[in-house]
């Protein structure tokens, strides 16, 4: 395995621990604030949290004090504040135990950022970091001689398995974007193997903003994370609206236009043509065809599967149902990112080293090939826009620039594909705007290069800085990424789902106002996926506030806990 190692002075001073040599020295242990933490000056107070850096307010040390005393799960909207919460408890549990903190995050930026945080939160903190992949893993610090681990899932497990340490000496086991606990997610894993190893007092703390809005999703989360209390807070709730930032919501709307009006047509004939013939075999014939969705047509390709019978009487389904699932693809670049998408996925369709028979029959349906040619023809003659969406968005760009800041103008546009974020930044380029760009590791060709991780780290530095007005992101910027005060977001289309949207919106709005555009084309999809994410939103938010009050309601009935006397002599700062 390809590991670096790495001792740095940023980690704290203590050294790794060689084979054969004694432990570190132990960290020391003050005795504890009567109530556990204290206020001073608006900020919290502890002895192991520096002075005047968590600002102490009351819902974030509600939820903490939770967390002293049950596992538990956290639902907070993005940017109020669950690291600080998982701060104040790492300080409290680092304090009174002789164990490790571990803070688990999804990708290398969150790490970083999570660690960056706690060395300014708790500045007396031994730190290890471990990123990377498991064939090419960075570990700067080491286990032993941490008192606070951050690190990705997939390194965790790893070594767990290989044996290299145990988690019987962590104290709190923290899961940042804890909604990934399902599946074949490393946090499962993770999570096993804690219950195997937990010490008596350990603890675990996870932290989402969006877990879902299936009941079945979120008591998997539950199930898997051990984290049967739940506590949620919103930004209207009483006690958290006063601490929180206004997040202004708008929608602005675009017709396609006729030519685009034309292809449309023709794609739906031609799937209405594919659909009949399957409804013939016996398949889709539960919901309307023109009620399809992707999820529909991956269910499809199971239930063929399913079917009893020889291998042989599967092919003519199967052939079917990958041109309607191109049909679909095509569908929706065309209505919601333009014809520039349509065509590129029709050229890496063609590309393919070995395309298919359901791939050739795409490309030699006369809907499509009438289509194809059009919208080259389209492109090239004319200086439209590939969508009416990129005039728009130019326009709102524009717009936000011209507004008086006290500061550099940060925007955010987000978008489902990269060919769509490549005509995004060449529209705004052309019109004299600094752009990023900030999207995941896979490369596709060299014309659609990924970004490694440092590069990512480079491009978020630059926008956090003001060298660039606007970053376009795909979906690798909707998932916890700390950029302070990003003045607009922009959804460059709706998106079904809840978990997406919210973390989407919640870029924004953090320290100061903010503001939210999605920008829908009428008569498309777009539509429908924003009332399915509306929809599932709602229901998230109804099933979280239901296990939440559940939680408050137990915690209520408990009898409460003796507070520990005052030590003599001690400064007397107001307890929360």
């Amino acid at each position: 395995m390809g590991n670096r190692q790495h001792q740095l002075e940023e980690f704290g001073t203590e050294p790794a621990v060689a084979p054969g040599l004694p432990p570190p020295i132990a960290r020391p242990h003050p005795p504890p604030l009567p109530g556990v933490w204290g206020t001073e000056g608006g900020f919290v107070r502890h002895p192991l949290l520096a002075e005047g850096e968590v600002r102490a307010l009351p819902y974030q040390l509600d939820l903490a004090r939770v967390g002293l005393a049950e596992d538990l799960l956290v639902v907070l909207p993005t940017g109020m504040g669950k690291t600080a919460i998982a701060a104040m408890l790492a300080a409290e549990r680092l304090r009174a135990g002789s164990g490790k903190v571990l803070f688990l995050a999804p990708t290398r930026p969150l790490v970083d950022q999570h660690s960056d945080s706690f060395r300014r939160w708790i500045p007396g903190m031994r730190r290890a970091r471990f990123t990377g992949t498991v064939r090419s893993a960075t570990r700067e610090g080491s286990w032993e001689a941490a008192d606070v681990v951050f690190a990705t899932p997939q390194i965790i497990v790893h070594d767990l398995a290989e044996g290299l340490y145990t988690l019987g000496e962590v104290d709190l086991l923290i899961f940042d974007e804890a909604h990934r606990a399902v599946g074949k997610y490393s946090y499962v894993d993770v999570a096993r193997f804690y219950r195997e190893q937990r010490p008596a007092e350990g603890r675990v703390l996870a932290l989402t903003a969006s877990p879902g809005a299936q009941i079945e999703r979120i008591e998997s989360v539950i199930a898997t994370l051990g984290t049967r209390r739940v506590e949620s807070r919103s930004r209207t709730d009483e006690g958290v609206r006063e601490f929180v930032q206004p997040v202004q919501l708008e929608e602005r709307r675009v017709r396609l236009p006729p030519i685009s009006q034309a292809i449309q047509a023709r794609l739906v004939e031609a799937t209405h043509r594919e659909g009949v013939k399957l409804q013939r075999m016996g398949y889709l014939r539960k919901k309307p065809l023109r009620s399809l969705s992707v999820k529909d047509l991956i269910a499809l390709r199971a239930e063929i599967f399913a079917r009893p019978g020889p291998m042989v009487r599967r092919f003519g389904p199967l052939y079917h149902q990958l041109i309607l699932l191109h049909l679909h693809h095509l569908s929706e670049r065309l209505e919601t990112q333009g014809l520039g998408p349509f065509l590129s996925y029709l050229e890496r369709l063609e590309g393919k080293p070995k395309p298919g028979k359901g791939d050739r029959a795409v490309l030699a349906l006369p809907e499509v090939v009438q289509s194809r040619e059009e919208a080259r023809r389209f492109l090239t003659d004319t200086s439209e826009s590939s969508h009416p969406k990129l005039d728009l968005l130019s326009q709102i760009v524009e717009e936000e620039l011209a507004r008086t800041h006290s500061s550099p103008v940060r925007i955010l546009v987000f978008a489902q594909y990269r060919d769509t974020i490549q005509d995004i930044q060449e529209a705004l380029e052309r019109r004299g705007h600094k752009v990023g760009r900030f999207v995941g590791q896979a490369s596709r060709a060299r014309s659609d290069r990924g970004m490694n991780q440092r590069e990512q780290h480079q491009v978020l530095s630059a926008f956090r800085e003001g060298r660039f007005p606007v970053m376009v992101a795909s979906s690798v910027g909707e998932e916890g990424i700390d950029v302070p005060d990003v003045d607009l977001v922009v959804f460059f289309e709706a998106v079904p789902s809840e978990i997406r949207a919210i973390q989407r919106r919640g870029r924004t709005g953090r320290t100061r106002y903010g503001r939210v555009v999605l920008l829908l084309t009428e008569e498309t999809r777009d539509l429908g996926y924003q009332r399915a994410e509306a929809r599932r939103e709602l229901e998230m938010n109804r099933v979280i506030r239901r296990l939440s009050v559940r939680g408050r309601q137990r915690r209520e009935a408990a009898p409460p806990k003796p507070e520990p006397p005052a030590e003599e002599g001690a400064a007397s700062p107001t307890h929360i």
